[in-house]
């Protein structure tokens, strides 16, 4: 088998065994995309163990299933007898299992040249974009459940309708959410794919937007030449990088001509009501729970991924309005004496400013808080002014310091939350930084009121906001 471990761009899939009875460790399992392949690999026979740092959301149901989970990452978790080792983008090699798969001569392999062989074994289906993946991917699986393709896939996110990050299916399909972080995808070689948009991010790892653009072109590429790409007509960037391509490729938009377009857009109570053309037909009419003109564009390439895999168009309509979102993306918590909670993922500029749009679409608050944790020091100076920018409808916001991530200077941390909270308020907003989560929470207790939204916002932990205050000021039940 084929060793990867220094992110150097794969060509072709890596070539995995029979998953049956193979014995695989991953390191750094507490991810979600990382925790969701444990889980498909358990399903499809394979026996699994795994280690992180910390517990984690799932690791319970992981064990109940046969996985042997261990916290912390120690030489001696590496069973004799594994076969393979799969690491997270996040694991150095002084790890010590990690180092000790090394030295043993056990196959070491990123999670994304991982999901590259497990795609090469089915008809690949890859979601890709700066934003939207998640929401987007569950609602193509979703879709293609309903049509009875019974896919294999993997989120980024938790989803309680597709039971989980993870499935293993009887079908032909293999549905991922395609990350360009260390431009993991370019390890897919996927039939269908789907650019849902394109913006600079990730910086730590791509010089510029321009070298982000090359990337979602090496990864359009990958499409198989008698493949298909749907791509966003309303995104310059996405057109740039789909250009080269020799596999087929339709668009779609809510602005621009498109081969799939929306009509007849209709807002009623918070959803979202609307026709779907084809190439100037309309097909369907369906409405979305979820709310965001965003999410109507995520539903149009979703759509015309499951028609083109042979979805009946009205059981896309059904399957479109009875789709009910993913977890940490405009999550209701809780409510009670008026005060509504919830919970989001958004952390780059762009997401923020959709998420408060179909927010105040949706709940038409009387005040909208925002408790927005920063994520990476290198991301919130890089688009600080844009940060500063995208809370324009929010009322009051309130920054913890930032979740450092791959980042451990607490000062910087700190500094950068402040910064943040200050040019919001020269622009005219409302902000104060509070430097903890605790202090955000007692701030929050102190002063919300009967008709006000509240909205914990980021990619860290922020919510931990959201539990503390439904534990202190929200019935269980939402009545």
């Amino acid at each position: 088998m084929r060793t990867e471990v220094d992110g150097a761009t794969i060509r072709e899939p890596v070539a995995l065994p029979a998953l049956a009875g193979l014995r695989v460790h991953l390191v750094g399992v507490g991810g979600a995309g990382m925790s969701g392949a444990a889980a498909l690999l358990l399903e499809a026979g394979a026996i699994v163990s795994g280690s992180d740092l910390v517990p984690f959301d799932g690791m319970g149901d992981l064990v109940a299933r046969g996985a042997r989970i261990a916290v912390g990452h120690r030489e001696e978790q590496l069973r004799t007898g594994v076969d393979l080792v799969v690491i997270s983008a996040a694991i150095p090699r002084e790890n010590p299992e990690f180092a000790a798969a090394r030295a043993r001569g056990v196959p070491v392999i990123k999670y994304a040249a991982l999901l590259g062989g497990l795609m090469a074994r089915r008809k690949g289906v890859a979601i890709a974009g700066t934003h939207g993946k998640s929401t987007t991917t569950a609602m193509t699986v979703h879709l293609f459940r309903q049509a009875g393709l019974d896919p294999s896939f993997i989120l980024g996110a938790k989803s309680a309708q597709t039971n989980g990050g993870s499935g293993y299916g009887r079908g032909p399909h293999f549905i991922v959410e395609s990350c360009e972080y260390d431009r993991s995808f370019l390890h897919l070689h996927p039939q269908c794919a789907a650019i849902l948009n394109l913006e600079a991010d990730h910086l730590d790892c791509y010089q510029d937007l321009e070298h982000v653009v090359g990337a979602f072109a090496e990864f359009a590429s990958q499409v198989r030449p008698d493949g298909l790409i749907i791509g966003n007509g309303d995104d310059p960037m996405v057109m740039q990088a789909v250009r080269s391509s020799v596999a087929r490729v339709q668009t779609f938009g809510l602005d621009n001509e498109a081969d799939w377009e929306v009509a007849d857009v209709r807002s009623e109570g918070g959803r979202s009501a609307f026709d779907v053309r084809f190439c100037g037909d309309r097909i369907l009419s369906t409405e979305l729970a979820i709310p965001g003109r965003h999410n109507v564009a995520n539903a149009l390439a979703a759509t015309a991924l499951a028609f083109h895999a042979g979805a009946d168009v009205q059981g896309i309509a059904k399957a479109l309005a009875s789709f009910d979102g993913v977890g940490r993306r405009l999550t209701w918590r809780g409510e009670r004496g008026g005060v509504t909670i919830l919970d989001d993922y958004a952390h780059h500029p762009t997401e923020i400013r959709v998420t408060l749009e179909a927010a105040r679409g949706r709940y038409e608050p009387k005040r909208l808080w925002v408790v927005f944790q920063p994520h990476q020091y290198a991301r919130t100076c890089h688009f600080m002014d844009d940060f500063a920018r995208s809370f324009a409808l929010a009322d009051e916001v309130i920054v913890p310091d930032i979740y450092g991530a791959r980042e451990s200077d607490p000062q910087a941390c700190s500094a950068g939350a402040q910064e943040l909270a200050s040019r919001i308020c020269r622009l005219g907003g409302h902000a104060r930084y509070v430097p903890s989560l605790e202090g955000a929470t007692a701030h929050l207790m102190e002063c919300v009121v009967d008709g006000d939204l509240v909205i914990t916002m980021g990619a860290g932990d922020v919510w931990k906001v959201a539990d503390d205050l439904v534990a202190r000021i929200c019935r269980p039940d939402r009545a």
